[in-house]
C-alpha cells in the first residue's frame, strides 16, 4: 500500500471556504425585510444546535426542481426553528410561522459567492497539489448551490468533483458521499486521504476505509 495519496477529498466549509459575515448578521437584516425581529447574536447562539440536531440534508432519488425545492424546505425549516428559539418573544412566531419568501431569499442570499471567502492558504494549496498530480474532490453536507459556489470563487477548475450531500442521497458521517467521491475519481480508498475540519466527518471517512486528516482553525 502506497502511503502517499493519489487523491484528496477535501470538505468545503469550515475548511476551503467560510462565511463573510455571521450566520445570525445575514438572517437578522433579511428578517427585517419581512417584518421580523431578531438579534444576530442570540441567532448565531441558536444555529450551531438548530443545524446539529437537524435530519440529514439528503434527499434520496431526487433531482431538478424536485431537489431544488427539497433543499430549500428543509433549510425553511432550520430557519424557522432558529428565529423561533432567537426572537425576544417566542410566542411571535411560531416554528411554522416563516413569512412568505423568506426561506428562498436566504436561500437564494446564500448561493452568492460574494457571502463567502476563501481561507487564504486554499488557493496556493489547491495549486500545489494539482501540480503533484494529486485528484482532488470536495465532499460536503451541503447542497446543489455548492458547485456554484465553488465556480464562482475560483475554485473549481482545480476540482474533479464535487459530491454534496443533498445529492448524494446520505450525510457524512454516512460513508455512502465517500464512496461517491472515490467513484467519480476512480480511486480506490487507500489511495485516498480526506481533509476536513470536523471530527464527526472521521468516522464516515474512516468506514470507507480513507485516512483522514484534521484541519484546525482558530
Amino acid at each position: 500500500m502506497s502511503t502517499a495519496p493519489r487523491g484528496l477529498l477535501l470538505d468545503a466549509m469550515g475548511t476551503l471556504i467560510g462565511l463573510r459575515r455571521s450566520v445570525g448578521s445575514s438572517y437578522a437584516a433579511l428578517a427585517a425585510d419581512f417584518g421580523l425581529t431578531a438579534e444576530a447574536d442570540a441567532i448565531d447562539r441558536a444555529f450551531p444546535r438548530v443545524y446539529r440536531e437537524a435530519p440529514p440534508l439528503a434527499f434520496p432519488g431526487l433531482d431538478g426542481e424536485a431537489l431544488r425545492a427539497a433543499e430549500i424546505a428543509w433549510w425553511g425549516a432550520r430557519i424557522a426553528e432558529v428565529l423561533a428559539a432567537a426572537r425576544p418573544d417566542p410566542r411571535e412566531q411560531g416554528a411554522e410561522g416563516l413569512p412568505e419568501g423568506l426561506a428562498p431569499a436566504l436561500f437564494e442570499h446564500f448561493a452568492e459567492p460574494a457571502q463567502w471567502r476563501v481561507y487564504p492558504e486554499v488557493p496556493d494549496c489547491l495549486r500545489r497539489w494539482r501540480r503533484r498530480e494529486l485528484r482532488l474532490a470536495v465532499v460536503s453536507n451541503f447542497d446543489s448551490r455548492l458547485a456554484g459556489l465553488l465556480e464562482g470563487l475560483g475554485l473549481a477548475e482545480h476540482l474533479e468533483a464535487v459530491v454534496v450531500s443533498s445529492q448524494a442521497g446520505a450525510a457524512k458521517p454516512d460513508p455512502a458521499p465517500y464512496r461517491q467521491a472515490l467513484a467519480a475519481l476512480a480511486l480506490e480508498p487507500h489511495e485516498v486521504w480526506h481533509v476536513g475540519d470536523s471530527p464527526d466527518d472521521d468516522a464516515g471517512a474512516q468506514a470507507a476505509g480513507i485516512r483522514c486528516l484534521l484541519v484546525q482553525r482558530p
